[in-house]
């Protein structure tokens, strides 16, 4: 299905692209929707203060399309210092270090993390190898974090990753971007607090138009199953409860779209469109919708193409309105920034996410989307897929549980 043969090979390639031609290619990229950065207001940074003076030594792989290595401001935080990144074209590292203020660069990922002057890294590499790139770094003793989704494909991927988070003890976190949008990160908060009580039920959804496949490392993006990339929508529920789905029944709508044709893509894929029913770990009931065939990029609950809602016995939200039992809400508000960090794209979640991450290094903690929060948004879909090549067969869900 996808090759994962020595990444290293890609190297003697690489390195003839001229970067002449490299500047172009990326002139030429497409705008990818979400990526459109929030104004910070003035309580983005009010009322921080800082825990520690410590640099943690950060490395940073991966600058492909989403410039995803530079985007969630690692390289602003007070608390770190960027010691190296990596990429394997020459251009986008090089990309990478300026972005980032760096001077040491690194041709690959397996080569930066033999590096012992590095404490933590971010791989924003290709989907496929985030539970290969994250094992890699956790085994040379260095805290990961990772894009979505934690494993591509692959129960055997999720289990050899939790096991070695466990063996470790090193931190490791997923950035999903939808668990710091101001009304999931309201949700959970009211949850906590008893405003839902148990969810009778739920929903998220992710559209994404995507008539042509975005440029990817070995094509990973090109005919993907909609389920595979399903922790926007999954945390709609997994991230304002931190409970896990049971067991799913997944129907897919064939694609119109040329790389969404079976006979086109390495998956064998043929649906534009997954919608998934959850039976979830309290007893009820979740909807989740991925799809990459529905033009007119956008949901009237939440930011481009991601929202959600949530009916609990004792309240229901949608956006940012909560009817219910609950008197008096909790504090609701996303915790300040440093002023140095700005809150970036995604609804605004990007330098939250990447903050999240530096402090649970520093206060010794685990970080809010953990591999067990991580594999929970993750796996469901995997399944959901499954169940889809079947016609809708209900099939049973691994949970992940601490």
């Amino acid at each position: 299905m996808y090759d994962l043969t020595s990444r290293r090979s890609l190297l003697k390639t690489a390195a003839m692209g001229a970067a002449m031609g490299f500047a172009q290619a990326v002139a030429e990229e497409p705008k990818i929707p979400g990526f459109e950065e929030v104004k910070a207001d003035s309580d983005t940074w009010k009322n921080w203060r800082p825990v520690s003076d410590r640099k943690i030594r950060m490395g940073i792989a991966g600058f492909g399309l989403c410039k995803f290595g530079a985007v969630f401001y690692l390289q602003d935080h007070p608390n770190v210092e960027i010691v190296a990144v990596s990429d394997l074209i020459p251009a986008r590292c090089q990309g990478l270090a300026e972005a980032c203020k760096c001077e040491k660069t690194y041709p690959s990922l397996e080569e930066m993390v033999k590096d012992d002057s590095i404490e933590a890294i971010f791989c924003a590499t290709d989907a496929p190898g985030h539970a290969r790139h994250c094992i890699e770094v956790l085994n040379h003793g260095k805290h990961v974090a990772t894009a979505v989704p934690a494993v591509w494909a692959s129960l055997e991927d999720a289990d050899r990753l939790l096991e070695t988070v466990k063996k470790t003890g090193l931190n490791y976190m997923m950035f999903e971007t939808s668990v710091y949008h101001d009304d999931l990160f309201a949700m959970r908060q009211i949850f906590g607090a008893g405003g839902f009580g148990k969810l009778v039920y739920s929903e998220g959804e992710y559209y994404h138009y995507m008539p042509t496949p975005l440029p990817s490392f070995k094509d990973w993006r090109v005919g993907m199953p909609p389920q595979y990339y399903p922790t926007h929508s999954n945390a709609y529920y997994v991230g304002v409860t931190d409970g896990n789905f049971t067991e799913v029944s997944c129907m897919g709508m064939p694609s119109i779209v040329e790389h969404l044709q079976a006979q086109n893509n390495a998956y064998k894929n043929r649906f534009g469109t997954e919608i998934a029913l959850f039976r979830t770990s309290e007893g009820g009931i979740s909807r989740m919708s991925m799809s990459w065939d529905t033009p007119g990029h956008g949901t009237p609950r939440g930011y481009d193409g991601v929202g959600g809602c949530v009916r609990g016995q004792k309240g229901s939200m949608t956006g940012m309105e909560y009817k219910g039992l609950l008197n008096k809400l909790p504090n609701i508000k996303r915790p300040p920034l440093p002023p140095s960090v700005k809150p970036g794209g995604h609804g605004g979640s990007h330098g939250y996410l990447g903050n999240e991450f530096v402090m649970s290094i520093l206060e010794n903690r685990k970080p809010l989307i953990d591999i067990y929060a991580a594999l929970n948004m993750t796996v469901p879909g995997i399944i959901a897929h499954q169940s889809a090549m079947k016609g809708g067969e209900l099939m049973k869900i691994p949970g992940y549980r601490a």
